[in-house]
């Protein structure tokens, strides 16, 4: 394992991403172990994502006490049918909602048809239950949950808003397995703005695999700018980023541009 520092972004390369799932579930844990010593309830956003497989596999088997937890999910399709099987909040009651038994979880409505009052319903929710950690990924573009570049704001005053999803996005969703073409992936959905995501005291990112190896560069290499939203990242002290040998590829090629990252 690799560890440094990019800014305040915390940086651990695994050899594999069973690895990464693994001690990053372990790390989560601990930190959901700590908040409960400290306060009667832990709130906690999810990402739905195949990125976050290994990771919630291994977060299930975790010693927590589940029922003072309560939980978020960061985006969701508006249009498609309810319990539609590519639907996120489907992914996740499958992968960890169904699996342990949470105190509470808190659904954005896919099937919503006045989008306006529904994200003022979860942005509610969300000032009623301040965030204690976010589990998230990155997507190819850099994303961070739908806060794809053209609609992302650092200083959003929103904390969930409605969102059309650029090509690069629904590109992913297809190369993910999610949707056959992509004229099939909805064209709208529901995010937790950047400032919702990251109100978080912890943030744990887990982003394993090749096809994330550019957004990885991005995110360590680039300026901060909303054209790589995922970049703001390095600027959050409670954030870390997991990654392994294929994501962490091109990161690792350029030895000279590490040189600018400061080692821990």
């Amino acid at each position: 394992m690799t560890d440094f520092v990019a800014d305040q972004l915390k940086v651990r390369i695994y050899e594999n991403r069973i690895a990464l799932g693994e001690d990053a579930a372990k790390l989560a844990a601990e930190t959901i172990r700590l908040l409960l010593k400290q306060k009667p309830v832990v709130n906690i956003i999810f990402a739905a994502a195949a990125s976050q497989n290994e990771f919630l596999e291994a977060l299930i088997k975790e010693d927590i006490e589940w029922q003072r937890v309560q939980a978020f999910h960061m985006d969701e399709y508006i249009g498609l049918p309810k319990n539609d099987p590519q639907l996120f909040g489907v992914f996740l009651r499958k992968r960890i909602f169904d699996k342990v038994p949470f105190g509470n979880i808190f659904y954005l409505n896919g099937q919503a048809t006045d989008t306006a009052a529904e994200c003022e319903r979860y942005s509610s929710l969300l000032r009623e239950h301040p965030v204690d950690i976010t589990c998230m990924g990155i997507g190819e573009n850099t994303h961070l949950a739908f806060n794809d570049p053209h609609v992302a704001e650092f200083n959003d005053p929103k904390l969930v808003k409605v969102v059309d999803l650029d090509e690069a996005c629904k590109q992913q969703q297809v190369n993910e397995g999610c949707f056959i073409d992509v004229s099939q992936v909805p064209v709208d959905a529901f995010t937790l703005t950047i400032p919702a995501l990251l109100k978080a005291g912890k943030i744990f990112c887990m982003v394993p695999g090749t096809t994330k190896a550019q957004a990885v560069y991005h995110t360590l290499m680039d300026a901060v700018s909303e054209q790589y939203p995922s970049t703001i990242l390095r600027k959050h002290g409670g954030a870390l980023l997991f990654l392994e040998k294929e994501s962490a590829a091109k990161v690792l090629a350029e030895t000279t541009a590490l040189t600018a990252v400061t080692y821990s």
